[in-house]
């Protein structure tokens, strides 16, 4: 089956670039694009795309608020960013409303392909700039864990760890010697005891 995607970017060029890139993909399947993120929340539900495209800077309500409002009302989304703002106050917001992913909009487009497949598969894709950004977050001095994090299991933790280095579910799987299913099981109940909703969010509290 094709991974259907939609797009939220308010400038005219850009959006129908995007839209070229989607449409022209193998494996992709273009289902609309919107300029604003109020009229996106109003048709994305419907329409429950797997991987939304979305611009932090929008008019009126912004792409990360949007962010954090598709992954609440349209099951099994995943978003990806693909912004001009490359500073860490932004892509952590971004993250923790949700995003799975985050390019700039310097970004190859044949790079952008790849990244839509890898967000729907499991991955966090990133800009190198982005993913260094990350990185040096994991140099800071080790911090007191949280309760939530402390009531995780042994294994538990070292799935999380294993996410946090940026593998998809498979590749875990593959590292502990478990079953995808069993991989499954592991971060349905790491959400419940972080309390989140997507990976972006329990790697989030997991390095706080």
């Amino acid at each position: 089956m094709s991974i259907t995607v939609a797009i939220v970017e308010d400038n005219t060029e850009i959006r129908e670039m995007l839209t070229r890139v989607v449409e022209r993909a193998t494996g992709l399947r273009f289902l609309k694009s919107f300029a604003s993120a109020e009229i996106a929340l109003a048709e994305l539900p419907a329409l429950a795309p797997n991987v939304v495209i979305m611009d932090i800077q929008l008019p009126g309500m912004d792409g990360i608020e949007c962010t954090r409002r598709v992954k609440e009302t349209v099951a099994g989304a995943q978003v990806l960013v693909f912004t001009v703002f490359g500073d860490s106050d932004q892509v952590f917001k971004a993250l923790a409303a949700g995003a799975s992913g985050y390019l700039l909009k310097r970004t190859p487009r044949r790079e952008m392909v790849e990244a839509i497949r890898q967000v729907w598969e499991g991955g966090a894709p990133m800009s190198g700039e982005i993913a260094r950004k990350v990185v040096d977050s994991f140099r800071q001095p080790p911090r007191t864990k949280s309760p939530e994090v402390e009531q995780l299991t042994s294994r538990e933790e070292e799935v999380l760890g294993l996410l946090a280095k940026g593998y998809i579910t498979k590749e875990i799987a593959d590292q502990l010697a478990i079953s995808f299913d069993t991989v499954r099981f592991h971060l349905k109940h790491i959400y419940q005891k972080l309390h989140v909703r997507s990976r972006s969010e329990a790697l989030i509290k997991y390095l706080r």
